[in-house]
């Protein structure tokens, strides 16, 4: 359910959700996010979750890394804040992030991935972008 209430004005969003991961594909999801927040003065709530194998997922960003990001984003104005959390489903984690904070749009870095990659592993883009109450953007890294 989308918030219309919250703000009349889908084009000049009050919050946005970034879900973030340590590659290159959260850091696309970051930038963009970040380029909408400070154009709009947003509030941005940056999501980097992990099922629990945290020790060997490498998406799940380091708390020091995490800690860096969250100053330079707070050192360049823009109101920001971190969920850096084990969950059981790390695309509920962003969803579920983005209707508390009634989040106008939400950010997602997306991969290509094989039929196979698809069938085996999911995609929580793909969850997102089709359980999220608000509109989602898909950003790829530059080639």
């Amino acid at each position: 359910m989308n918030h219309p209430a919250s703000n009349p004005n889908p084009l000049q969003p009050t919050c946005v959700v970034a879900a973030y991961s340590a590659d290159v594909y959260g850091r696309a999801a970051i930038e963009y996010a970040e380029a909408v927040a400070r154009a709009a003065g947003a509030r941005l709530v940056i999501v980097n979750a992990t099922r629990g194998d945290s020790l060997v997922d490498a998406r799940f960003a380091h708390d020091v890394d995490i800690e860096a990001l969250r100053e330079r984003l707070v050192g360049e104005g823009i109101a920001v804040e971190v969920r850096h959390d084990v969950v059981p489903d790390v695309a509920e984690a962003v969803v579920a992030a983005a209707e508390e904070v009634q989040a106008d749009l939400v950010v997602v870095g997306v991969r290509r991935r094989t039929p196979v990659g698809k069938l085996l592993m999911g995609s929580v883009a793909q969850r997102v972008i089709l359980d999220a109450h608000c509109p989602v953007v898909a950003v790829k890294p530059p080639s």
